[in-house]
């Protein structure tokens, strides 16, 4: 079932070669949109976008590092120069490398903890900076967030992970607040394990096991579950919805 409003809208995704990223945008064309795949692997944001316009969508792959200010301003003009503007903007990136080494506060190493807050804070931020003047041309528009459910669970381990997904939550508050009287709405989803084909070609079993374990419902979450929210938040159907944190987590969190 498509919503209602994204036909024709320029929508820029940051983080989408892959994964919840890909499938964003995927669903985002399905929509109507015309999407910019923006990732640092750019070889996999041109398989997306070809994919996508396979299938009778409209997209473009852009290479962006959006741990580095300038690259993602040129994201942000290839935007606008392909589309002539920009009405929504969905940034998902993180440097999923760092995880496996954000260990605790006492071990961590500094250079992981740079790296993480510079892709997942810093990097979102840079993306919001430059896309908001952008969206009050266009009259408004929608920023979505992939924050996670880590950001206020709380755990033994990924530190560094968690602070960033919690700056991201206030950031997103802080957009809504900001500009929501001139149009703009931001949100922050927050998803539980969701098992997209890298993960499930390549998590240990145990890791699905304890998803499973986790959450109240009969299945694991699917890159469709995220990405239908993100087309929802987007749409005229969610216009009355900004400055959220919504779980997409089948019940793992109860808030």
């Amino acid at each position: 079932m498509l919503v209602e409003g994204l036909k024709n809208k320029s929508i820029l995704i940051a983080g989408a070669a892959t994964g919840l990223g890909a499938d964003s945008a995927t669903r985002l064309a399905r929509e109507g949109a015309r999407v910019v795949v923006g990732d640092i692997n750019l070889q996999g944001a041109q398989r997306t976008a070809e994919a996508i316009t396979a299938s009778g969508g409209t997209a473009i792959a852009v290479h962006v590092d959006i741990s580095d200010d300038t690259s993602v301003q040129a994201l942000v003009a290839a935007t606008v120069d392909a589309y002539g503007g920009l009405d929504a903007v969905h940034i998902n990136a993180g440097d999923m490398g760092s995880v496996s080494k954000d260990s605790d506060v006492v071990d961590i190493d500094l250079e992981v903890w740079d790296r993480t807050v510079a892709v997942n804070l810093r990097g979102h931020m840079l993306v919001t900076r430059h896309s908001v003047p952008k969206l009050l041309d266009s009259g408004g528009g929608a920023i979505v967030y992939t924050s996670s459910i880590a950001s206020f669970t709380g755990e033994a381990r990924r530190p560094a992970y968690s602070a960033t997904k919690a700056g991201i939550n206030a950031l997103a508050r802080h957009v809504a607040s900001r500009w929501g009287k001139e149009g703009i709405r931001a949100n922050a989803i927050t998803p539980g394990l969701i098992v997209t084909p890298e993960i499930r070609e390549g998590a240990p079993a145990e890791i699905l096991e304890s998803g499973m374990a986790r959450n109240r419902t009969t299945r694991h979450g699917e890159p469709r579950d995220v990405s239908s929210m993100v087309a929802y938040l987007m749409s005229d159907e969610g216009s009355w919805i900004t400055g959220q944190v919504v779980n997409v987590d089948g019940g793992t969190v109860l808030r």
